[in-house]
């Protein structure tokens, strides 16, 4: 991405936002290329956020048809029922999306993220993961941090009221403002394997109780190769047994991760407009100090929850 000029087109359409992040930060995101998988309402957001930011080009990947749960928070889905048939979730987005931003290269890609090498990510600057298995969210994480040059990663999830993002900037350098003066900084990010491997017995004693059942909800679908069903009292027991288990096996009381909260992350099937809104920008926004490298990331969990209204960092590494 270096060495190349922002045109007089672009310097023209994003000159409010060069006056806030400057024609440098602006030149790395009209050169910069997204994959984004997993096309909930979440992730619009996001994408409707970097496109309109001036990014150089997004690439979406979702073969999933359309179904009633999807359309509640997808606003980039035509509400015709005819312009469904024969293509993807991706597909019908990418038709929506290019009308944000016209200099913005929007296009779908076919295919299974888990199955995809390490050459594939090697195309891109940032990938984007949602609506996956925690066994997808390590393979994928894994592959860019194989590619020869550095890949930033984020996983999303948005279920009911809740939501989170991970972030794996690898060995990132960036800077920031103090006292008038730009100062180099430096982080190291663990994989998302790495983290997530921590024991819990050793974590502050205020980390979000998110975080746990989060973990508790990806153990269950990597154990029965599915999401939730529509009711969560049908799956609820076999969650319970799995937080019995994972809470024995890091020493932690069960009290940690309540049943209420459980229960509404089983019922999260449909998001929450409001609060996709609320996390896709914060994702977006992180994304661009990412790119740009300027301004303190996010390291390394970002929970939000509506019930409290409240959004918490943890760095938890």
């Amino acid at each position: 991405m270096e060495g190349e000029q922002l045109t007089e087109q672009e310097t023209a359409l994003y000159d409010r936002q060069i006056r806030v992040w400057g024609a440098d930060a602006q030149r790395r995101l009209s050169k910069s290329r997204i994959l984004v998988s997993g096309l909930k309402g979440v992730v619009v957001e996001f994408c409707k956020n970097i496109v309109l930011a001036g990014v150089g080009s997004v690439t979406l990947n979702d073969d999933r048809e359309v179904t009633e749960d999807l359309l509640s928070a997808n606003f980039l889905i035509p509400p015709q029922d005819d312009v469904f048939a024969g293509k993807s979730i991706a597909e019908l987005c990418c038709d929506s999306l290019k009308d944000f931003n016209p200099m913005v290269h929007v296009s779908a890609e076919k295919g299974d993220i888990s199955r995809f090498g390490v050459e594939f990510f090697e195309k891109f600057d940032v990938v984007v993961i949602n609506s996956c298995s925690q066994s997808t969210k390590k393979s994928v994480n894994e592959k860019c941090r194989k590619s020869s040059k550095r890949i930033a990663f984020y996983t999303v999830d948005c279920r009911s009221s809740c939501g989170e993002i991970f972030v794996d900037l690898q060995n990132y350098m960036y800077s920031k403002k103090k006292d008038d003066e730009a100062i180099e900084c430096h982080l190291n990010f663990p994989s998302f394997e790495e983290a997530i491997s921590v024991p819990w017995k050793s974590l502050p004693k205020k980390v979000s109780k998110l975080y746990f059942a989060m973990r508790v909800v990806e153990a269950f679908e990597d154990c029965e190769g599915r999401f939730p069903r529509d009711s969560s009292s049908t799956d609820l027991p076999t969650v319970q047994k799995l937080r019995k288990e994972s809470c024995e096996a890091h020493s932690m009381d069960e009290s940690h991760i309540p049943d209420s909260l459980l229960e509404r992350l089983l019922e999260g099937k449909r998001e929450f407009p409001p609060v996709c809104a609320i996390i896709g920008g914060i994702l977006g926004q992180e994304v661009i100090k990412a790119i740009s490298g300027k301004g303190d990331p996010l390291k390394n969990f970002f929970f939000f929850d509506s019930m409290d209204g409240k959004g918490l960092i943890e760095d938890i590494s």
